[in-house]
């Protein structure tokens, strides 16, 4: 099993309203320091994200790359590489959970990242930190901010 790098942070909102924000990819470029595009390319039955391309600027993680999202459920969302510029591999996860009578929600973001050039496992290990990082204080800003106009 290859190595993952999670992190959890506490949002004041439901899950429901956190996911909600996950779910807008076109909204991504707003509040995600490394994302500075997100094209949703497919969409499954329900309306949800199916295939996302995105272009990813996180030091030393550079790349344009389409990753496929599998919902389980309202409260956890995954995905998986289908094609990239330099990734080999990047499978991660967002999982809610409900706290304190569901007015707030723990967010747990699970990530793992195969670059195709070698890297140090330390050095990937970083990285993916960073992403997870900048991307859980983005999420909790931008949720805690109000619904987008």
């Amino acid at each position: 099993m290859a190595e993952h790098t999670s992190s959890n942070i506490i949002i004041d909102a439901a899950p429901a309203e956190v996911m909600a924000v996950i779910a807008d990819f076109d909204r991504y470029p707003e509040w995600t320091g490394e994302v500075k595009l997100a094209e949703v390319v497919s969409r499954d039955t329900e309306g949800r994200a199916e295939e996302v391309r995105l272009v990813l600027d996180a030091g030393a993680i550079k790349d344009d790359h389409t990753l496929a999202y599998t919902w389980g459920g309202p409260d956890q969302v995954s995905w998986t590489l289908v094609k990239s510029q330099m990734l080999r591999a990047i499978d991660g996860s967002y999982t809610l959970r409900p706290v304190d009578g569901g007015d707030r929600t723990e967010v747990t973001y699970r990530l793992t990242v195969d670059v195709k050039i070698p890297m140090l496992g330390m050095i990937k290990r970083k990285a993916e930190k960073v992403i997870i990082d900048r991307a859980l204080d983005g999420l909790k800003k931008r949720v805690e901010s109000g619904p987008a106009v």
